[in-house]
């Protein structure tokens, strides 16, 4: 993988808000945007994913708009969105929405929606695996089309508009997409439509229990599909969570990056600890961040005087 033929990282905090009361995730995007994290993310669940299921959690959409309003250059999105839980019309003026409010810091995260259980709970549809994932493709179509203020009339298999727009238009001259995809027909869906793919390490509960590639495998086939579709793999950052491991010390951060990096991911994201750990958080951020960002522009800086792709 080469370094210099990829977008710079970019560093994320993964907040979500999960048991959480507002003055507690209002403090945590503060925390963010003050140390100077790239990007900060809520979650899309009605309910706790993992239990006990009694916890708090605040609506995504809902939730991000009043972050955008309260934070200043942190760029904020939810991952990711369920299409499953909204029309994607609807989406596209809520996004249009959160974009304005926030002065044009908004990613969107989008997935085909993966947890049974909440749909069940709150009477919302849940399709095959497969009907999902066509169901995602033809909204992150009408999307596509409705941010970029055309008029759209789309009758699909699955939606239809009928003279549609989605005014004003956004802040960005485009709203990022982000698709988190895990699974061989996901993968090829982002290759096609994804300005960020995004996927994670196999874990049971989540989104990837049963997913049997690892992540070079998965950066792989991702490549592999971008080519297929006359795509060229380096204009798609990829990113990645964790939890809140690496900043147990810097250490410990800078050996996350690297491998990541390695791995080609351009967008590294981990989560927030407990508020007693906040002060390593801090050091990472103040001084360790800036050496990390530093070092990588140097060594971009040099592929260019030497006309050359420095690997990783």
């Amino acid at each position: 993988m080469r370094l210099a033929a990829l977008p710079p990282t970019r560093f994320g905090l993964f907040i979500g808000q999960v048991g959480m009361f507002w003055p507690d995730l209002v403090e945590r995007f503060a925390l963010a945007d003050e140390l100077g994290f790239d990007h900060a993310w809520l979650v899309d669940h009605l309910m706790p994913t993992d239990p006990p299921h009694d916890r708090a959690v605040f609506e995504a959409w809902t939730s991000l708009a009043a972050i955008a309003a309260l934070t200043h250059r942190v760029r904020i999105g939810v991952l990711v969105t369920s299409n499953t839980f909204r029309h994607p019309s609807v989406l596209a003026k809520q996004a249009v929405t959160v974009d304005h409010i926030s002065n044009g810091r908004l990613i969107l995260g989008i997935g085909s929606g993966w947890y049974p259980d909440e749909h069940r709970r709150f009477g919302i549809g849940f399709p095959s695996g497969a009907e999902r994932v066509e169901r995602l493709e033809e909204a992150v179509e009408v999307i596509t089309q409705l941010m970029s203020g055309s008029r759209v009339t789309h009758a699909g298999r699955h939606y239809r508009t009928d003279d549609a727009m989605a005014l004003p238009r956004p802040v960005q001259p485009r709203i990022p997409i982000l698709i988190a995809a895990h699974r061989p027909r996901m993968l090829r869906l982002a290759a096609r439509r994804a300005d960020i793919w995004d996927t994670f390490a196999t874990i049971d509960g989540t989104a990837t229990e049963g997913v049997s590639s690892g992540l070079a495998d998965r950066v792989a086939a991702f490549e592999s599909a971008c080519i297929e579709v006359g795509r060229d793999p380096a204009v798609v950052r990829r990113s990645i969570w964790v939890g809140a491991e690496p900043f147990e010390s810097s250490t410990a951060y800078a050996e996350f990056v690297a491998g990541h990096q390695a791995l080609g991911f351009t967008d590294l994201m981990t989560g927030l600890p407990d508020r007693d750990s906040w002060s390593r958080v801090r050091r990472i951020a103040t001084h360790l961040l800036p050496r990390l960002r530093a070092t990588e522009a140097d060594r971009r800086q040099h592929a260019v005087n030497e006309g050359v792709a420095l690997a990783t």
